[in-house]
């Protein structure tokens, strides 16, 4: 039995080959059209790549190429092949809101969309600005649960002692907000660290899809940082030498050095491999370059220990990873609405904060046939939470409702 998999690209009309062209493997290269075709027609993985590292990367691309939720759901469970074809004569039908399924939950998917509270919503809740957008105006507005804390702690040690770490997360769980802290923190407290961070827009891991950033790039950002009247040299020898020597004079002065990069995920195996070298730029003892790397979950499969072309680094490296808030949500709305003086306990429903965890949650299937596990997976991030709070407190002007209960943190996500 193939997998909907297989279907959904037939009715999109996606050949195979194009998926297996954007799925990228530990190893940082596509996926195999053979591996492809194993997974499709008998539900067969790598075990050389997760399997939610594929899936992710296979859902992004459906959706890209015009999928909607109704082809998402169920896409890696099999069909027989009388199922299939009846699916695919139907037209596509949805659960009636007179008598709405009490088994199926929403398609995540669709909780990550961006709300802005209204004018209406703010004037009826008593909120004199938006809790969610352009809140950060200082540290204090960052919310500290422990797992927050500790990967604050880790890249401000980073950056005043030395190292290599790696931030990983998903979308929206908070990565830019730790990064605009800690030069908040330098910049606060006078710390002598320069901040070096490379141009990373459109970056991506080779040239056909976007920027793909060498080493070359890397040192240039270091020189110019350092001196901005410098013109970094053209050779690459030469270039690494004026990089070094700036550095170490650099670093006579008491400066201390970190590089940062945003959008990690994206750089090429090459790139992250040559971070060695950065890394390894020093004065007697004393080391001249930090590196704290920032990206989503790619990341982590691309600093995996199973990957052979990076293991020098990763042996460096301390990966922290962003835990989703989960048992920490309501601490996490006390906290964004008290930084806007407004009453938490005058607008919610302790029933909307178990409903906010319930909505963010999705099962998943793991591993091959005949060893497979039902994996519960939380998105209870800060920007899914910011969103789903948002677009019920909206649905609330629309119904006259005064408090935000679980039934509207439903009725938000059906919106």
């Amino acid at each position: 039995m193939a997998l909907k998999l297989k279907r959904v690209l037939v009715e999109l009309r996606l050949p195979q080959s194009a998926l297996a062209a954007k799925v990228l493997m530990a190893n940082g290269r596509p996926m195999s059209q053979a591996t492809l075709a194993q997974i499709v027609n008998h539900d067969d993985w790598p075990r050389t790549t997760e399997r939610e590292i594929i899936t992710s990367q296979v859902k992004a691309f459906l959706f890209a190429h015009g999928a909607n939720n109704g082809h998402i759901r169920n896409l890696f469970k099999e069909e027989k092949p009388e199922e299939s074809e009846a699916v695919s004569s139907a037209k596509t039908s949805t659960v009636s809101e007179e008598h709405p399924s009490t088994n199926e939950k929403e398609p995540v998917d669709m909780l990550l969309r961006k709300h802005t509270l209204t004018a209406d919503a703010r004037r009826k809740f008593k909120i004199p600005r938006d809790p969610f957008t352009d809140e950060m105006t200082s540290d204090a507005d960052v919310f500290l649960s422990d797992d927050i804390r500790y990967v604050r702690a880790a890249i401000r040690q980073t950056a005043k002692h030395g190292g290599i770490t790696a931030i990983t997360g998903e979308s929206g769980a908070g990565k830019s907000t730790l990064r605009h802290d800690l030069i908040e923190w330098i910049n606060v407290n006078h710390e002598p660290i320069t901040v070096i961070e490379p141009y990373v827009l459109g970056l991506e891991d080779n040239d056909a899809k976007g920027k793909m950033i060498k080493s070359i790039d890397i040192a240039a950002a270091i020189i110019t940082t350092i001196d901005p009247n410098a013109k970094p040299r053209r050779g690459g020898e030469a270039r690494a030498k004026q990089m070094h020597d700036l550095l170490r004079a650099s670093a006579q002065t008491g400066r201390q050095h970190v590089l940062i990069i945003e959008e990690a995920h994206g750089l090429p195996i090459p790139t992250l491999k040559h971070l060695k070298r950065f890394f390894e730029l020093q004065e007697g003892f004393k080391k001249l370059l930090a590196i704290i790397l920032i990206g989503q979950t790619e990341l982590e499969w691309k600093l995996s220990e199973s990957n052979p072309e990076v293991r020098e680094v990763v042996q460096r490296c301390e990966t922290v990873k962003l835990l989703p808030l989960d048992n920490q949500v309501e601490a996490y709305l006390r906290h964004k609405f008290a930084r806007v003086d407004a009453n938490f306990d005058a607008i919610f429903d302790i029933s909307a904060v178990d409903e906010i965890r319930n909505r963010l949650r999705r099962s998943e299937t793991e591993g091959s046939r005949g060893n497979r596990a039902v994996k519960t997976k939380s998105l209870c991030y800060p920007l899914a939470v910011n969103n789903l709070v948002a677009g019920a407190m909206n649905e609330a002007v629309k119904i006259g409702a005064s408090r935000i209960t679980g039934d509207l943190i439903a009725a938000a996500v059906r919106a």
